[in-house]
C-alpha cells in the first residue's frame, strides 16, 4: 500500500482535529467574555429602565451555549464521517493490495 493512502487518512484525522478546534474557538461567547457580556446586559437593562435578573441572564447564556454546542456537534459529526470514510478507503485499498 502506498503512502498516499496513509496520507489521505492522516489528512482526514488532521482536518477533524482542526475542525473541532475551530468550532470550539468560534463559540459565540467564550468564557473569558462572560463578565463583559454580563456588565453589558446589566447596563442595557438599566438604560431601558428594566430590571436585570440573574435568571434572565442565565437564560441568555444557556441559549448561547446551546447554539455553540449545536455548532460543535455538527462539526464533530462531519469530521467523524470524513475520518470514517477515509479509514474505510484505506482499508479497502489495503485489502486490494493484500489479496
Amino acid at each position: 500500500m502506498n503512502n498516499s493512502e496513509y496520507n489521505k487518512a492522516e489528512d482526514a484525522v488532521n482536518n477533524t482535529e482542526n475542525s473541532l478546534k475551530n468550532a470550539a474557538d468560534n463559540a459565540k461567547w467564550k468564557i473569558e467574555e462572560l463578565a463583559d457580556k454580563a456588565k453589558a446586559y446589566i447596563n442595557d437593562k438599566r438604560n431601558n429602565d428594566e430590571e436585570a435578573t440573574q435568571e434572565d441572564w442565565l437564560d441568555k447564556v444557556k441559549n448561547n451555549v446551546s447554539d455553540a454546542w449545536d455548532d460543535i456537534k455538527d462539526k464533530a459529526n462531519d469530521a467523524w464521517e470524513k475520518t470514517k470514510d477515509a479509514a474505510e478507503d484505506v482499508k479497502a485499498e489495503w485489502n486490494k493490495k493484500t489479496n
